[in-house]
């Protein structure tokens, strides 16, 4: 299986999770391509919109190197092993984590202008991205969320790796997954087109689908 773009993929996911359209959920995407794929599912399942903002911490000799994930409510995970093959300490990434939550500050306030965060509490939420490869970020942000208190938590991605798979589905009351490939390189050999996602397009799809998320805020 191969998807067209995000917007088929959302699509298609949105067809699987057609059962929780009466269900009061609420949807959250990961940014910036999750969220046009959670648009989609939103669409289709009548739901609020917003975004939660996870991001990786890179080891300090090379930021692409994921060690570990903040999330916007500061829970951070961290990859034991990396950290002891590395000779790291969690000491030695506090200013890393203190960057990456500056940065999930400055694009939630971008994002989501002066709407504030949605409550959760006794909803059921499904958190949507474009697709898991190690499942570091999705970790943080379903721990963040989980401490929300939400009466259901359900992961929702076009596709995965098999080993974020068997991680993340511990994290979850449900995890929908549409392809879990026996190989995995990464997220894009999975579409077949997967431009980068602007800001842009993430600040038009909150907008367009804020009045939903009306009366559900802080």
């Amino acid at each position: 299986m191969v998807f067209m773009n995000r917007r088929d993929a959302g699509q298609q996911l949105a067809a699987k999770l057609i059962g929780y359209k009466n269900k009061n959920p609420f949807v959250l995407g990961i940014p910036r391509g999750g969220v046009v794929v959670a648009a989609e599912v939103a669409r289709e399942l009548g739901a609020p919109l917003d975004v939660i903002i996870p991001r990786k911490i890179g080891a300090p000799f090379n930021k692409e190197l994921a060690v570990g994930a903040v999330a916007p409510d500061g829970t951070t995970i961290f990859d034991e092993r990396a950290l002891f093959m590395l000779g790291l300490k969690k000491a030695d990434l506090e200013d890393q984590v203190r960057h990456e939550l500056e940065e999930i500050s400055r694009r939630s306030n971008t994002y989501r202008g002066n709407r504030k965060p949605p409550v959760l509490q006794g909803k059921t939420v499904i958190m949507v991205d474009d697709g898991i490869a190690t499942g570091m970020t999705a970790r943080a942000a379903l721990e963040s969320v989980r401490k929300m208190g939400p009466d259901s938590l359900v992961l929702a991605v076009p596709v995965a790796s098999m080993e974020a798979v068997s991680q993340l589905k511990q994290d979850v009351d449900e995890l929908v997954c549409l392809l879990v490939p026996d190989v995995f390189y990464a997220v894009g050999q999975f579409y077949q087109n997967f431009r980068q996602t602007s800001d842009e397009e993430v600040i038009n799809i909150m907008k367009e689908l804020a009045d939903r998320s009306q009366g559900q805020v802080e």
